[in-house]
């Protein structure tokens, strides 16, 4: 019978701004089980509000005792999934995602965004979250529906690349900033080390696509997902689902080769799930593909392709 696990929201169940095989696992599940984690904000105390009494006493407690890496996100994890081997690939089902606090940040920081050299009167506000509305409310008084997500969500890197920051997303996942990935969607990741080791974290209560500024709406999160070993799925790279659609992402330096990356991904995926050639399946995905920018600022820029699976 599956298990359910809940991992409590302490510095010992987390990394602060990196992801690293050599990590030792948290949590050791069966495939199939799920797991239920918790998340904080990224960044530091420059990015607390004034009134500290806003500040969870568990995030305090991590931005005091956890030694900073390369990177600002809290990631929870790894957790070790039984039965997981090299060239595997991970189901993660994220089945809820729910904002865990009452005000999340948005900054414009030095050197970062979409246009840093536009952009220099360095600001971070601190909307209010109204989670009984489920908006966030800006300081000039605009409400946002909240969609929260995470930002972070991986397996470990491949044991050669060591101790990858968490900023720039790859073949692992990572720091995708996809905001599609919400509740009711399943990603499927590449296995690269034994266990897979699971990762989650950089909560958002709401981003639009590009992430421009250089942040969403930051904020704690937690979610439970299940985890499911999968032998029968030759992958290389992220690919999601939800009910209605298929979700290819393309993740590169350059946004055009971004773009190629999240054609070509369609492609093999409708192939693999449909009896099309290449060429019937990149007409399709001409067709009825939408591509869209994920995000702008990650190193690696974001591109995903959603197709209608009604198409198929």
């Amino acid at each position: 019978m599956p298990r359910r696990h809940e991992i409590p929201s302490t510095p010992e169940a987390m990394v602060w701004g990196y992801l690293d095989c050599s990590t030792p696992p948290i949590l050791e599940v069966s495939s199939g089980d799920t797991v239920t984690l918790h998340s904080f904000p990224a960044g530091g105390k420059e990015t607390l509000p004034d009134d500290l009494s806003l500040v969870a006493a568990d995030y305090m407690k991590a931005l005091e005792t956890l030694p900073p890496g390369p990177g600002p996100h809290f990631i929870t994890g790894p957790v070790y999934v039984k039965g997981a081997h090299v060239g595997d690939a991970l189901q993660i089902d994220i089945l809820d995602v729910k904002v865990r606090q009452d005000w999340g940040f948005v900054s414009i920081l030095p050197l970062l965004g979409t246009l840093p050299d536009e952009f220099t009167d360095y600001e971070t506000i601190h909307p209010a979250i109204d989670r009984q509305r489920n908006v966030c409310v800006m300081p000039w008084g605009t409400e946002i529906p909240i969609d929260p997500f995470f930002g972070i969500i991986a397996t470990a890197p491949p044991p050669r690349w060591g101790r990858c920051g968490s900023p720039v997303p790859r073949a692992f996942g990572g720091n995708m900033d996809n905001k599609e990935l919400r509740a009711g969607t399943t990603l499927y990741l590449p296995v690269f080390n034994e266990g897979a080791l699971f990762f989650a974290g950089d909560g958002h209560a709401v981003q639009g696509d590009g992430e421009v500024c250089i942040t969403a709406l930051e904020t704690g999160v937690t979610g439970t997902f299940r985890l499911t070993v999968r032998k029968d799925m030759e992958l290389n790279w992220p690919f999601a689902e939800s009910a209605t659609h298929l979700m290819s992402i393309g993740l590169d330096e350059d946004l055009d080769d971004a773009a190629k990356q999240a054609v070509r991904e369609m492609v093999k995926h409708v192939c693999a799930r449909t009896n099309l050639s290449r060429n019937q399946a990149y007409m399709l995905c001409s067709l009825a593909g939408n591509l869209r920018v994920t995000q702008l600022v990650d190193g690696n820029k974001g591109i995903h392709m959603l197709l209608p699976k009604s198409c198929l």
